[in-house]
């Protein structure tokens, strides 16, 4: 992940003001932010945001044709987080710093036709910002080599407890509204009183990945293998198909002064 920059550089920054805030468990919150400034992106970039002197990057949820900036935080308490713990005590009608550019690589990649999305938790973010654009985009199919129809997309959530999937809800709604959409989320501690209503995939993602592409038949050449999230889940995934002929990318965000 790219490192923080300062805000101190004068007309290096913008500012955006919170228009709406969910909280979905103590340390994992929804905010949106409107810039006060016109800003572009594309679906799977960063914004970098900021208050009270510091910075840091997220991926943003939003496709581009949203007003808003939709973000998904994770709270990190100190001292491993610094901005994190400041953004969740803002409230709505407070205001953020914000860069007037957006930045990353870690985008979708339209020259293959299955697009295999592996994350966790607020990894599935730059996922839903490419699904909203692809889904909304009328001119897809003149501006790109593969017919519209023939993309296909599957994305794999994992996480440690059923309340942390922030996007289940619009995914499983894409899912049976789009048959080129498929959701397969996977909890990994599904003893635990918090899962007790949980009743789909169990394990880490990362070690699903590997059957779920073999299942499916997916022809190395015409697939993307994303990965955004836990570091080590990443890892993993990399090495499963690093000496093979799948395509693979990753984003890495973990802890936001990692």
């Amino acid at each position: 992940m790219t490192q923080p920059q300062s805000n101190t550089i004068k007309g290096k920054f913008s500012t955006c003001k919170i228009t709406q805030r969910i909280d979905l468990t103590e340390d994992l919150l929804k905010i949106w932010v409107k810039p006060a400034d016109p800003f572009t992106f594309k679906p799977g970039q960063y914004c970098t945001i900021g208050k009270e002197g510091i910075e840091r990057p997220y991926s943003i949820v939003s496709s581009p044709d949203e007003e808003e900036i939709e973000l998904f935080v994770e709270v990190v308490p100190p001292p491993d987080g610094n901005l994190t713990p400041i953004i969740h005590k803002l409230k709505v009608g407070d205001e953020l710093t914000i860069r007037p550019r957006a930045k990353g690589l870690f985008v979708f990649q339209p020259d293959f036709k299955n697009h295999v999305m592996v994350g966790t938790v607020t990894g599935t973010v730059p996922y839903v910002s490419m699904l909203r654009k692809f889904i909304n985009d009328v001119n897809w199919q003149a501006e790109n080599a593969i017919r519209k129809s023939d993309y296909k997309f599957f994305i794999l959530e994992g996480a440690s407890y059923l309340d942390e999937f922030g996007y289940d809800e619009e995914l499983i709604d894409l899912c049976n509204t789009h048959d080129f959409i498929d959701f397969i989320p996977s909890i990994s501690r599904p003893n635990e009183e918090r899962n007790k209503k949980w009743s789909g995939a169990v394990g880490r993602i990362n070690t699903l990945v590997e059957d779920f592409v073999k299942n499916k038949n997916l022809i190395p050449n015409e697939t993307c293998i994303y990965a955004c999230g836990h570091p080590q889940m990443i890892e993993d995934v990399n090495k499963r198909f690093s000496k093979t002929d799948f395509y693979f990318i990753e984003e890495r965000f973990w802890k936001e002064d990692d």
